[in-house]
């Protein structure tokens, strides 16, 4: 059946979102253990021969004894566990879901007319080429001199990402714009370790198996990266979710949002670390956070500047043939008298300042634009309306499956 493309996609997708949400919580997980166990290291007399630290720890009813060796010990161990597949997975799994839903979805995700009048392969290129950019002029500006001052190297870094969080705005829808931000730099992260961190312990294991005594500069190195992945996990995070919140992406100074973002990813983050440091209880950064987030939630409620005429008669072929499908009329009369009081460019529904998503459904070519989604949430589930608030029927959502599908088969 024709149905089942949609229908196997949309389960096509969850799985593997689903894969890149377990990857990703386990690849964070380890980063910010290990991060907060080295930041806690301390000295003590009885260390062995060049051991940086321990720490002592309690967990799962067991104590754990752990030692740190900046360069390694003299004997390496049997068994030696790499972390590297939690990094790998998630990025491969993101970029899997990159294409699943923005290049293959994109007419609807990915390209808005009003925005840039781009072709599908052009949007693609510009996703894949921005990417690789980001990795490229990341990793040059970490082994330039400017990157040997880490302080100076992050501050720039901030400004390419803002940058950066600038000019996808400009070429993608705003959803996209976030999510590409968030693959962005989910790229520097995972290129730090498959470029950087994992070359760099490798050479210092076969310099101790060939009895050579390894060079201090590869865990050096490792530790300036793994530093950096630690400050852009949070902002990664809030880039992964963005698509729920339309007051973030969709909205005038969406860009700088996106910049606030990264700040309190910063100041949440010196706080954790300075309390696993043990210097101290740098309260402020909440503070900070909080003015940050007032400042962005002020931002999304500036009107958004007009950028053209309504996407009416812009349809795509594929587009027209969801209107000129039978039952059309009928579908179009039940999405507006059931859903445009929220989906709507100013929704009437008490305490919605944007529609959901991002998703108007007031003209026909919204519809149009939108069928696949509206066949799933609203024929084929009972997802939307939530609750059935707007007390659709089961008749209408028969009409809707009926009309997709029609639609569907005519191609």
């Amino acid at each position: 059946m024709y149905y089942d493309n949609a229908v196997m996609w949309d389960w096509m997708t969850f799985a593997v979102r689903w894969l890149h949400v377990i990857t990703g919580i386990a690849w964070i997980g380890s980063s910010f253990y290990f991060i907060a166990l080295d930041l806690g290291l301390r000295k003590a007399d009885d260390l062995p021969e060049g051991a940086h630290g321990e720490e002592w720890q309690v967990h799962g009813g067991g104590f754990y004894h752990i030692r740190k060796y900046l360069v390694a010990p003299q004997q390496l161990p049997d068994h030696l566990t790499w972390f590297k597949w939690e990094s790998y997975v998630t990025w491969l799994s993101g970029f899997a879901l990159l294409a699943v839903v923005y290049y293959a979805g994109a007419e609807l995700f990915l390209i808005d007319k009003q925005v840039a009048d781009l072709s599908t392969w052009q949007a693609i290129a510009i996703s894949i080429g921005s990417l690789a950019f980001g990795w490229v002029i990341y990793d040059f500006l970490c082994k330039s001199r400017f990157g040997e001052d880490n302080n100076r190297l992050m501050v720039l870094l901030f400004f390419l990402l803002v940058l950066m969080a600038w000019g996808y705005t400009q070429v993608f829808t705003g959803r996209a714009a976030f999510l590409h931000l968030g693959a962005f730099t989910a790229t520097i992260m995972s290129g730090n370790v498959f470029f950087i961190i994992m070359p760099n312990q490798r050479i210092v294991v076969a310099d101790l198996q060939a009895g050579r005594v390894p060079d201090a500069k590869y865990g050096k190195i490792a530790k300036q990266r793994s530093t950096h992945n630690n400050y852009l996990t949070l902002p990664v995070l809030f880039m992964m979710i963005s698509n729920h919140y339309p007051l973030a992406f969709a909205t005038e100074y969406n860009w700088i949002i996106a910049a606030l973002v990264f700040l309190m990813g910063v100041t949440i983050r010196h706080y954790f670390n300075t309390i696993h440091a043990r210097q101290g209880n740098p309260t402020w950064t909440w503070l900070a956070t909080a003015i940050l987030f007032i400042i962005a939630a002020w931002l999304s409620t500036v009107p958004k500047a007009p950028t053209g005429e309504a996407q009416a008669a812009g349809l795509t072929a594929r587009q027209q043939q969801f209107v000129t499908a039978p039952g059309f009329d009928d579908v179009s009369a039940t999405v507006r008298g059931r859903c445009s009081m929220c989906h709507a460019a100013e929704p009437v529904w008490e305490g919605l300042i944007v529609p959901p998503k991002g998703v108007a459904l007031e003209t026909e070519a919204e519809i149009a634009r939108h069928a696949r989604e509206i066949y799933l949430q609203a024929g084929r589930s009972h997802a939307m309306p939530p609750g059935n608030l707007s007390n659709i029927t089961a008749a209408e959502r028969k009409l809707i499956v009926r009309w997709y599908e029609n639609a569907i088969a005519a191609r």
